[in-house]
């Protein structure tokens, strides 16, 4: 910490489809937040409480971002609850430009957010959804078998600028209480570690999904992870819309709510959902100490 340990710290609390952050505004990049710290304020028992922490940064004042300051003015130095570092995050990044306009630094329509996995397009709509472009989906060719209570899946391996696992099962309980991570094979697929998706199948282009993710156990929802099963259940399905010349979009039911995951012919993947601040306070600098 900077002058952290003297003063109050601000925060708020966003979530998105219940993938919930803990938000820390800090314009010039002037607070520190080493791993145990970002541990101890995402702790749901004795911090405020979190799937992830949200830094707002000025892309200008963070040396990972300061590359991206002429494409977009706010970067979001997204962490893990763990406290370690996370290149994206679907849902954090809608919560992220929500912030900026709650705060008054954009206003609805386009924004531009600097993430470690690039610029991402931001929509805020006035009805109160978020649209963002994720970017484009890679589909490497290794995948993985998945393993939970002797249970055994293929994974199809879905790169959203973050590493995913996408595992078709008939009953989402066949995922187990997710409270650990599932385990894989070859390991060496995801040198550093993987979010694992289980999906199952509701009807026509909808999907229910739980997953685990690096850093944090299961949570409520995973915005890139879903993008990734939409991905996944298309080539699944035979839908590329590459090779079709036709949008395909697919319905993603989350245990926190819904998202809509739309693949353009391009690859370029747009993923819409809510986003909500649900509360703003500061931090005792003595609890920080």
């Amino acid at each position: 910490m900077t002058n952290a340990q003297t003063s109050p710290l601000p925060f708020l609390k966003g979530h998105g489809t219940e993938n919930d952050f803990v938000i820390v505004p800090d314009a010039q990049n002037a607070v520190d937040l080493p791993p145990a710290l970002v541990a101890r304020l995402c702790d749901r028992r004795a911090g405020i409480g979190g799937d992830g922490l949200l830094h707002v940064v000025r892309s200008a004042a963070h040396p990972e971002a300061r590359h991206l300051a002429d494409e977009a003015e706010w970067f979001m130095d997204y962490r893990n609850a763990d406290g370690s570092v996370a290149e994206m995050c679907g849902n954090g990044v809608r919560v992220f430009a929500r912030y900026l306009e709650h705060a008054g630094h954009v206003t609805a329509g386009e924004v531009a957010v600097a993430t470690r996995g690039g610029v991402k397009r931001v929509h805020l709509d006035k009805d109160g959804s978020v649209t963002v472009a994720m970017g484009r989906a890679v589909l490497p060719g290794d995948g993985v078998t998945v393993t939970v209570d002797g249970r055994h899946w293929s994974a199809r391996n879905v790169n959203m600028g973050n590493p995913h696992a996408v595992a078709f099962v008939e009953d989402l309980a066949h995922a187990g209480d997710l409270f650990t991570e599932p385990s894989y094979e070859p390991a060496t697929v995801y040198p550093d570690g993987v979010n694992i998706e289980f999906v199952a199948d509701l009807g026509p282009r909808h999907v229910a999904m739980r997953v685990h993710e690096r850093g944090a156990a299961e949570t409520r929802s995973c915005g890139t992870g879903a993008c990734a099963v939409a991905v996944a259940t298309a080539r699944r399905d035979g839908a590329d819309p590459a090779v079709t010349g036709t949008p395909v979009t697919y319905t993603v039911e989350v245990p926190g709510g819904t998202l809509v995951i739309t693949e353009h012919p391009d690859g370029r993947i747009d993923m819409t959902g809510p986003a909500v601040i649900v509360a703003e306070g500061a931090i005792d600098p003595e609890w920080l100490g």
